[in-house]
């Protein structure tokens, strides 16, 4: 739960969380992005074995994206490291911030970049760890490179 909210424009304000607080659950609808100020985040996914860690995220850095950009509901939940606060963008402030700095957007697409770059790095290190089939590993890429269902 947010200590304090600021409100900074229409579509943006400032949130603080004490540690171990839930951002957001896994599920849920909300489209907001979030940019951390200060601390660091965690971000979790549920499996049928459990809850694993799937980042931690920390100053600078943007979470929440998914659900923004896709209009899904989120694919995993976020919780605060420590006290955290946040910069909460709405929809609408997502696309003012990008129209009043054209820069944070290039960033935003390089840090997706690296993100998907990781992803793969780590899905060709789990190919050659587990000695998958060809065939399995041409549909995994398939459907990575958008090229729909396997």
């Amino acid at each position: 739960m947010a200590l304090k909210r600021e409100t900074r424009f229409e579509h943006e304000y400032l949130d603080d969380f004490e540690d171990g607080a839930c951002i957001f659950e896994e599920g849920d609808t909300g489209r907001d992005l979030y940019i951390i100020q200060s601390g660091s985040v965690q971000i979790r996914k549920n499996t049928p074995t459990g809850s694993i860690e799937m980042a931690i995220f920390r100053k600078g850095d943007f979470f929440g994206d998914m659900a923004l950009l896709q209009s899904l509901p989120r694919y995993a939940s976020a919780y605060s490291i420590g006290k955290t606060r946040l910069l909460i963008l709405k929809p609408a402030g997502f696309l003012l911030k990008i129209r009043r700095d054209p820069t944070f957007a290039f960033e935003m697409l390089q840090q997706l970049s690296y993100r998907v770059k990781m992803s793969n790095d780590r899905l060709l290190e789990i190919v050659k760890r587990n000695q998958l089939p060809m065939s399995e590993i041409q549909s995994i890429l398939k459907l990575l490179g958008g090229g729909g269902n396997p």
